[in-house]
Parts: structure tokens; C-alpha cells; sequence
């Protein structure tokens, strides 16, 4: 697929999300046979922190950080997500430690942090505000990592920031909110394809019946 039939396909299936809303349910029920990729964007964080500029990742002090609320939200996804029986296989992150902590407590295990989903937008406030996903680069990286196959029988967890998905799929998927996850099905024969979006809140009600 050239790179324009591709942002063409994006750009629908990022327009289709009201269309996939009905389906949730059983998407998410359909991750129990595991070869999906979810791209979460991190949980709620304090707004009072900022990011230093250039990032200092060693330096936690110098990122802005999960609120408890972030955390709260991360550690009920994973919960429902264990009782759902969902299977997790790599799990990869933003090395931003709150994309970090929150791919810790939805998946429960350690993660493996990599440039790809970590903050396109170089820490600018109008980036995180207003993502125009106009990186290319970074956008490409993602969709790299999520048109890779996952394990047989698991899925893939990919944790990252607005911008980031903005990037990959198009300005309209800025509007993705904190906690919530696009979910791609993997194939064999190319590009993963797109089947819906889950909120945090459907991951309980799900785990709930």
C-alpha cells in the first residue's frame, strides 16, 4: 500500500470511531484470543508538573508524573484486563516515567521503554495541547511497532502520549483521552487494521458482567 492509499485508509478509520463505539463490548471480549495490538495513551497526570526541556529521563523530578487519580486508573484497567483473562505479551512504553508507571500497573509486570513512543511533541505546551500530527517520523515509528505481529496467543500493549498518536493516525485521534486505547488486529499480509477504541470505563463494565 503506497503511503498515500495508506493515510487515506487511517484518516476513515480514524472518522469511524462513533460507528465502532456499539462494538466495544465485544471487542474487548475478543482480545481473549490474544493477536491485538492497543496503543494506551498514559493515565491521568498532575498538570501543576511540567517536562524539562531537553527531557531528563533519569530525573523524575524533571517530568511531570501520574496524579493519583492516573494511577488509580491505571491500576483498575489492569485489574479488570486480569479478570477479563486478557493475555499480555510485550509491553512496550514511552521512557517517560508516567507512561512508564502506567504500563507498569495496567500490565503488571516490567515494560520495555523505547524512543518511538516517547513525547513527539519535544515537551512544547501548544504540542501537548493542539497535536496537529504532522511528524511524520514519529508517526511511522508507531505504526511500526504496532503493525508488528504479536506473540502467539497475547496481545501487545503500547504506552505513549497524545502527540504520539495524533502522529501516527491522524489529527482527529488527538482527541484521544488519558487511559484510553486504540485497538489494531494484526495480520499477516500487511498493515494491522483499526477496530476500535476502548475507554477506561469499558474495560470495568466489561469485567463487571
Amino acid at each position: 500500500m503506497n503511503v498515500l492509499c495508506r493515510l487515506a485508509v487511517i484518516s476513515l478509520l480514524c472518522g469511524s470511531t462513533q460507528a465502532n463505539a456499539a462494538d466495544t463490548p465485544n471487542l474487548v471480549a475478543s482480545l481473549k484470543q490474544g493477536g491485538y495490538v492497543l496503543v494506551f495513551r498514559h493515565t491521568a497526570t498532575d498538570d501543576s508538573q511540567k517536562d524539562v526541556y531537553p527531557f531528563k529521563f533519569d530525573d523524575v523530578s524533571a517530568q511531570r508524573q501520574l496524579s493519583e487519580k492516573g494511577r488509580d486508573m491505571a491500576r483498575q484497567i489492569g485489574t479488570s484486563i486480569r479478570e477479563l483473562a486478557i493475555p499480555i505479551g510485550d509491553v512496550y512504553t514511552s521512557r517517560l516515567n508516567r507512561a512508564i508507571e502506567a504500563g507498569k500497573l495496567i500490565s503488571g509486570r516490567e515494560v520495555t521503554p523505547v524512543e518511538a513512543l516517547t513525547d513527539s511533541s519535544n515537551a512544547s505546551a501548544s504540542g501537548m495541547a493542539n497535536p496537529t500530527g504532522a511528524n511524520a517520523k514519529a508517526g511511522q515509528a508507531v505504526r511500526q511497532l504496532v503493525d508488528a505481529a504479536p506473540k502467539a496467543g497475547t496481545n501487545t500493549f503500547l504506552v505513549t502520549h497524545k502527540t504520539n498518536i495524533a502522529d501516527a493516525f491522524g489529527k482527529d485521534a488527538g482527541d484521544v483521552q488519558e487511559g484510553e486505547a486504540f485497538a489494531y488486529r494484526a495480520s499477516t499480509t500487511g498493515a494491522a487494521a483499526f477496530v476500535g477504541r476502548i475507554k477506561p470505563a469499558d474495560w470495568s463494565a466489561k469485567a463487571g458482567k
